[in-house]
């Protein structure tokens, strides 16, 4: 579906936006130089441990394939094509296989632990390293930064074998990333993971994948309704 070119400079200055404000949150929640962080993540693994700052990091690259997509085709038409294939792929893949599956997950996993036991997730001794409107960076703005995603720009869905056995391997990676982290040091990336028995901590585990496959499939289903149904009132 050929989009008015209007439509493509609304869609570049929002993808522009949501990689400057993605950048911008990386960079005070990994503690960089003027960071309002009160103190830096010097802790085994640092911030890389944590699921939330690996779904920021990966938003970032997904936004930082929108602009170079959206540049080129407003700014260097003749090269639209030959771009577009090598970038375009990876754009949809990132989207449908990490950001969006986990960018729900993260926010729908944390608030819910938070309101039963935030000592479980976040515990009240952060407040005093982590100013509030730095917490819903990492876990709330991350959720509508995904929709307007979702709505501006339409994302080609892999084979449904493919995207699912993407999430697959980052969540093998992550959980073998994370036991190392525990054994090394004795840190678990959340404190819920320290709390549960061994069996406890599977079922956890385990649970978390599954709803994250729901996700994928939850993305795969609004994608297509959504586009299929603006793509019939352009025709």
């Amino acid at each position: 579906m050929a989009v008015p070119l209007r439509g493509q400079r609304a869609a570049a200055l929002l993808h522009f936006l949501c990689f400057l404000w993605a950048v911008f949150a990386v960079s005070q929640n990994a503690g960089f130089p003027r960071s309002v962080r009160k103190e830096p993540d010097v802790t085994y693994g640092g911030s890389w441990k944590h699921l939330t700052f690996l779904n920021q990091v990966l938003q970032t690259i997904l936004y930082l394939l929108c602009v170079i997509s959206d540049t080129v085709a407003l700014c260097m038409p003749s090269l639209e094509k030959r771009v577009s294939s090598l970038v375009v792929p990876l754009r949809d893949f990132i989207f449908s296989s990490y950001v969006f599956p986990i960018g729900l997950f993260v926010p729908v996993a944390f608030w819910s632990l938070y309101v039963y036991d935030r000592e479980l997730v976040y515990p009240l001794q952060l407040d005093d390293v982590n100013p509030i409107w730095l917490n819903h960076t990492m876990h709330t703005t991350i959720l509508p930064l995904l929709f307007i995603e979702l709505f501006i720009c339409d994302h080609k869905y892999p084979r449904r074998c493919r995207g699912i056995l993407g999430l697959c391997a980052f969540a093998v990676v992550y959980l073998s990333w994370i036991m190392w982290v525990n054994h090394a040091s004795g840190i678990w990336a959340y404190p819920v993971l320290g709390v549960l028995s061994p069996l406890g901590r599977a079922i956890f585990i385990s649970i978390s994948f599954l709803i994250m496959v729901i996700f994928y499939f939850v993305g795969e289903q609004l994608t297509k309704r959504l586009w299929a149904k603006r793509k019939r009132k352009c025709t």
